[in-house]
């Protein structure tokens, strides 16, 4: 299995109707995504959210996709 550290995750920054901060959002991953007041806490954050999918998908027996690289860490 891929290191979750190999997903490409794409950081917006939140609208202040959102109450500001930003979103992780994980491409390769239908759903998975977090938020966090800094960019940097939305990625640690994500990463829980990465580990918890691919802990949900391999208990429901579905496949995990592989990281793509047509994305870089931003």
């Amino acid at each position: 299995m891929a290191d979750r550290l190999e997903y490409p995750v794409v950081i917006e920054p939140l609208s202040a109707e959102d109450d500001g901060g930003f979103s992780a959002v994980v491409p390769d991953l239908p759903g998975c995504m977090s938020d966090g007041d800094t960019p940097e806490q939305a990625i640690a954050n994500v990463q829980d959210a990465i580990a918890v999918w691919i802990e949900a998908a391999q208990d429901l027996g579905r496949s995990i996709p592989r990281p793509s690289r047509h994305l870089a860490l931003a």
